[in-house]
This record gives C-alpha cells, structure tokens and sequence, in this order.
C-alpha cells in the first residue's frame, strides 16, 4: 500500500515536472534564440550557437538613416492615434452600453466582435479596396482606423464593464446635490471607470503596436511599422534585424505590464472585469 502510494506520487510529480518544463521551453525557449539572434555576427547550420558575438547589427537599426529608428517613431505615434480615435468611440459607446436602456444591447456589443469573426486576411483585402477610392491607402489615417477597428473590440468592452461597475447610487447622489448629467459624468463617473478605462487603452496601444496585416494591406509601402521591418527582414533572411526588432516591440508590452501591476490594482481590474 505505501509502496503503491510513492509510486503513484512520484508520477505526479514527475508529470508536473515535465509539463512545467516543456511550458517553459516553449515561453523561453524562442525569447532564447531571439536574444541569441540579436547579438549573433556569425551563425550558420549546423553550428547551435553563433559563432560570434557584437552589436554591429544593434549600431545599424539605430543610426539616424536606419529604417528602424523611423519605424518605431511611426508605431509609436500610429498607436497613440489609434488609442485616441478608439477611446473616442469606446467611452460614449460604453457609457451608453451600460447606463442606457438601450434596445438589443447585447447585439450591439456583439457587433464589436465581427472584426474578430473573419479571416484577418479577407478583411482587409476588402477594406484596402474601399479605402482606396476613398485614397486612404498609403496614409497614417487610413492604418489608424485599421488598427482603431481591431482595438474597438477591448475599448469597447471594457469600457462598458468598467462603466457597469460604477455605483450608481454616486451618480444619483451627485444629481441630489445639484450636479447635472454632464457635471455628474465629468466629476463623479468618469474618475471612476478610469482604472478601466486605462486598461482599455493599454490593451489597444499594444493590438496597434503589434499589427501586421492591416499594415500591409493599407499603409504599404508609405506606411513603414516594426511588424512591417520585422516581416521584411525575415523575408531576406536578416534575423539579426528581425530579432532586434521583436526585442523592441517587447519594451511596450513589458512596461505596460508594469504599469498595470504597479497603478492597477488587481480588485480594481476585478471589480471592472465582473
């Protein structure tokens, strides 16, 4: 009996032990061969590891003529854009969605999700062809509204479930005192959705940070992203440009992550989240 009882705790834990190790090759596992990539002058097959070290290809993305410097500038200001243009509409729509009677409500909400519902390829072959009668094509406006239709499903949502979790026995006490709608919004509701709100405009900043084929489809060849320097150093077979250029794109991703766990506490992100 307690031999059977070891032996039936050493296979637990000797599946765990495989299954935490094999989740952690495959999260590390890439990150280690990007950083390797990164830092690589010479790596061929069928060598495992490079076979010299600089940062030659570091000084060549980052001088002032490079295509990398450029491109982050315009991810970083096509995002920024993207997150207001989305905010714009989200916050209007999540107040309605939550505190107004509105007719078919949850239709409303799911008609956020049809950008989400098809092929991202179709999609945008299709608004490529209606932005360029409209000559969007090739404009940070056009690649703005992309990305602004792919963030709109978080902003959206979120936003309607950080309004949601406003009490609203504030806003009433607010009217009581001689607040009126607009007072009430500005000084009472608003302030609160806020933790919401930011996480909401996190979440789209990084979806337009990390967008590909809206990119391509729209803002190609004018419109120059990191996805988009990423995708074509790949292509010719530079992974060590590639490779610098993931490890850039994930300087916003870890310092929001920072930021939600230092300023958004986890009630507050749960409390909206409910």
């Amino acid at each position: 009996m307690v031999q059977a009882t070891l032996s039936s705790n050493w296979v637990r834990m000797t599946t765990r032990v495989l299954t935490m190790s094999l989740l952690a090759f495959a999260i590390f596992g890439p990150i280690t061969n990007m950083l390797l990539w990164a830092v690589a002058e010479v790596w061929y097959f069928p060598y495992k590891l490079p076979l010299e070290y600089g940062f030659s290809f570091w000084e060549r993305v980052f001088r002032p003529e490079g295509n990398a410097t450029e491109a982050l500038f315009s991810s970083i200001w096509i995002a920024l854009l993207t997150v207001v243009v989305s905010l714009a509409i989200a916050i209007p729509a999540g107040y309605a969605l939550a505190r107004g009677k509105m007719p078919f409500r949850y239709l409303i909400m799911l008609l956020f999700l049809l950008p989400q519902a098809f092929p991202a390829v179709a999609v945008h072959m299709n608004v490529a062809r209606i932005f360029y009668g409209l000559d969007l094509t090739g404009t940070v406006m056009g690649v703005v509204l992309v990305h602004a239709s792919q963030g709109l499903v978080f902003a959206v949502w979120i936003a309607t479930a950080a309004f949601a979790a406003v009490d609203g026995e504030l806003e009433a006490a607010a009217r009581n005192m001689g607040a009126g709608r607009w007072r009430t919004f500005i000084d009472v509701t608003l302030p609160l959705a806020l933790p919401g709100i930011m996480a909401s405009a996190i979440f789209v900043f990084l979806i337009s940070m990390d967008e590909f084929t809206g990119t391509y489809f729209v803002g190609a060849p004018d419109v120059v992203t990191l996805p988009m320097l990423l995708f074509t150093s790949s292509m010719e077979g530079n992974y060590q440009i590639a490779s610098i250029s993931s490890l850039i794109l994930l300087v916003p991703s870890v310092g929001f992550m920072l930021f939600i766990e230092r300023f958004l506490k986890a009630d507050v992100l749960a409390k909206v989240g409910s």
